[in-house]
């Protein structure tokens, strides 16, 4: 395991602290910020940020993960991912003194961090990639799509829940109250606060992520309505479509995965795809 480093930098007169993690042997000069999503702090679901940085780091790729303002032992008052792009600046700051030799940046995140990271992005041309995991584009009217398009379908097709059926374990009327209310949220007009700059979220995501000028790994749980309301999101536009199949980005699926990786084999999965990635765009860089 490397030498891990804690580092404490400043974020509109707060304290933000993270953990940098050195190369280990052979470093390449592209850096991984991680970025988490909330409510969650630098460690990560089954400690998922951890084992990630380190191993990068052992990968020869130098890696920070901090707790943004207001989570884990940063100070400040709780924000949500609309509103960390200081944090993201301050984060790449402190990285880039650390670590002077580094030429770039790959942001890396999950949900709504991987968000917040599109948003950020066209903005520093530091960040020169970004690995996103389920990308966030959550509306009630979304949700409830995504609730009747694929979790109804896949509890029609489950012995599971045939077996309720035929034991008389299945409750028919909440279920079906469930599914009108999930139809009506979905034909509904979204409230203000789904919506920030004048555009619904998806709509915002979908311009930061085409209009940012480097590359971008998308990876997908297979088992996961955050991520397959991005997907029904992005069917509904021949941009965002044209964006997803364009060169510059690739794309990874794990079908069986849940939305955070939990199980050892899914995140190491993901922990190779991204050391692979991102070697391969250095090397393309030189």
């Amino acid at each position: 395991m490397s030498s891990e480093i804690s580092v404490v930098f400043e974020c509109a007169d707060e304290q933000l602290l993270g953990i940098l993690h050195p190369a280990i042997g052979d470093s390449a000069d592209i850096g991984v910020l991680l970025v988490v999503g909330g409510p969650q702090y630098r460690v990560g679901s089954h400690r998922q940020f951890v084992l990630l940085a380190r191993a990068l780091a052992a990968a020869g790729i130098a890696t920070l993960r901090f707790d943004y303002r207001g989570m884990g032992d940063s100070t400040g008052s709780p924000r949500d991912f609309e509103d960390i792009a200081p944090d993201i600046r301050a984060a790449l700051d402190c990285f880039h003194r650390e670590v002077p030799s580094l030429r770039g940046v790959v942001s890396w995140g999950l949900c709504d961090a991987a968000t917040a990271n599109a948003f950020y992005a066209p903005t520093d041309p530091r960040v020169v990639g970004q690995i996103a995991l389920n990308p966030w584009v959550r509306t009630q009217a979304g949700e409830a799509e995504a609730y009747i398009r694929h979790y109804y379908l896949n509890r029609l097709l489950s012995p599971a829940f045939w077996r309720k059926v035929l034991t008389l374990q299945f409750a028919p009327i909440e279920a079906l109250k469930d599914f009108m209310g999930k139809w009506r949220q979905s034909h509904g007009v979204e409230s203000p606060s789904a919506v920030a700059d004048g555009r619904p979220l998806p709509q915002r995501l979908r311009d930061a992520q085409r209009h940012f000028r480097g590359r971008t790994l998308l990876i997908f749980s297979g088992r996961d309505l955050t991520a397959q309301e991005y997907l029904d999101r992005v069917k509904e536009s021949a941009d965002w479509q044209g964006w997803v199949e364009s060169p510059s980005v690739d794309v990874r699926r794990l079908d069986e995965a849940d939305h955070t990786f939990s199980r050892a084999a899914w995140r190491d999965q993901v922990a190779e795809w991204s050391r692979d990635w991102i070697l391969t765009e250095a090397r393309q860089q030189d």
